[in-house]
C-alpha cells in the first residue's frame, strides 16, 4: 500500500515494536473475539474490539503515542486538536495521562456521547460555527500558534500511525493464521499503521479498507492509482445500520463506523478466511441505536 499524497511516512517495524511497549504500560491488548453469527460459509470472522479502550475507540494508541513523541522534541503546555469527537477525547485522554492541558475544537452540533467524553476528562471545548471540521481545524491550527502549544493532527502528524500500527501486531499475536482485516477508512492513519505493521510480518495477509458511500474520497483516490491498499469497498448507510445489530447479537454495542468492517465483510461474495474486523469505536448516539432498533441507554 503507499500512501495518499502528503501523508506521514509508514512507520518502521522497530518504531511500531517501541509504541507497543511503551503503551502496555497504559492498557492491555484489546480482545479478539470470534463471531459465530457475523461467520460466512465460507470464511470466519474474529472481531478486534477497539471499543474496549478508553473513550471508546482505538484513537487514543495514536493520540498517546504521538503526544509522547513529541515531549521529546520540545515544551509543551497545551496540547490540541479538531475533532468530530472520538480523535478529540483521545487527545483528551492523553493530555489527562501526562498532566497536560487540553484545549479540543469540535464543529456545530457534535456528537454529544463524543462530546461529553471530553468534557469528562478535563478538556476545554471550543465549539466553532460550521456543521463540518473544516472551520474547526482552521480555529485549532490558529490558536495553536502560540509558544508551548501542540496541534495533533491525526491526519498528517508524523509519529502518530505507530500507535494504530500496534494493533496490526497484536492480532498477528492473537490469530496468527489471518488471512485478511478489515480497516474502517477515515483519516487513513489506522489503515496506513495497520498496513505498516502487517506488511513487514506478514504480506501474505489482505488488507481491506472500507468507507462510507456518503464519504467515498480515499475510494475513489485508490480508483484513480494515487493510494493502493489491497482492497477498498464502499458500504451504504443502511448496511452500517444492519451491521449493528448483527453486532448486538454478538453483545457488541458498535457505533457506525465502528460496525462499518462488519457490512463490508457480509456484503463481499467471497470473503478470505480466517478474518478479522476491527470494530473501531462504540459511542453510539440514542438515533442511531433507535435507527438500529437497539435498547436506549
Amino acid at each position: 500500500m503507499t500512501a495518499p499524497a502528503g501523508s506521514p511516512i509508514q512507520p518502521t517495524l522497530s518504531t511500531i515494536r517501541e509504541a507497543q511497549q511503551f503503551l502496555a504500560t497504559h492498557f492491555p491488548p484489546t480482545r479478539l473475539i470470534a463471531a459465530p453469527t457475523i461467520s460466512r460459509p465460507v470464511a470466519k470472522a474474529y472481531l478486534k474490539l477497539e471499543l474496549e479502550l478508553p473513550t471508546g475507540s482505538f484513537k487514543p494508541r495514536g493520540a498517546l503515542w504521538a503526544l509522547t513523541m513529541e515531549r521529546q522534541k520540545r515544551p509543551i503546555d497545551q496540547v490540541t486538536a479538531s475533532s468530530t469527537g472520538n480523535h478529540g477525547a483521545a487527545v483528551a485522554y492523553a493530555a489527562k495521562t501526562l498532566g497536560l492541558r487540553a484545549t479540543i475544537f469540535l464543529p456545530a452540533n457534535p456528537n454529544p456521547v463524543k462530546r461529553q467524553k471530553i468534557v469528562d476528562l478535563g478538556a476545554r471545548i471550543v465549539e466553532v460555527g460550521g456543521n463540518d471540521l473544516a472551520h474547526a481545524f482552521l480555529e485549532a491550527r490558529a490558536y495553536s500558534t502560540r509558544p508551548g502549544v501542540y496541534f495533533l493532527n491525526d491526519a498528517t502528524d508524523a509519529n502518530l500511525p505507530a500507535g494504530p500500527a500496534t494493533i496490526g501486531l497484536e492480532i498477528l499475536d492473537q490469530l496468527p493464521q489471518t488471512r485478511a482485516i478489515y480497516v474502517p477508512m477515515g483519516d487513513t492513519a489506522l489503515i496506513r499503521g495497520v498496513a505498516a505493521a502487517v506488511r513487514q510480518l506478514d504480506p501474505k495477509v489482505a488488507i481491506v479498507g472500507v468507507q462510507a458511500e456518503r464519504a467515498p474520497s480515499y475510494f475513489l483516490s485508490w480508483k484513480e492509482g494515487r493510494a493502493i491498499p489491497d482492497d477498498v469497498v464502499l458500504v451504504a448507510e443502511e448496511e452500517l445500520i444492519d451491521a449493528i445489530r448483527r453486532l448486538s447479537r454478538e453483545r457488541i454495542v458498535a457505533e457506525p463506523s465502528g460496525a462499518a468492517t462488519t457490512a463490508a465483510f457480509l456484503k463481499q461474495p467471497a470473503p478470505v478466511d480466517p478474518a478479522v474486523l476491527l470494530i473501531t469505536g462504540g459511542n453510539i448516539t440514542d438515533q442511531i441505536r433507535k435507527q438500529a432498533g437497539l435498547t436506549t441507554q
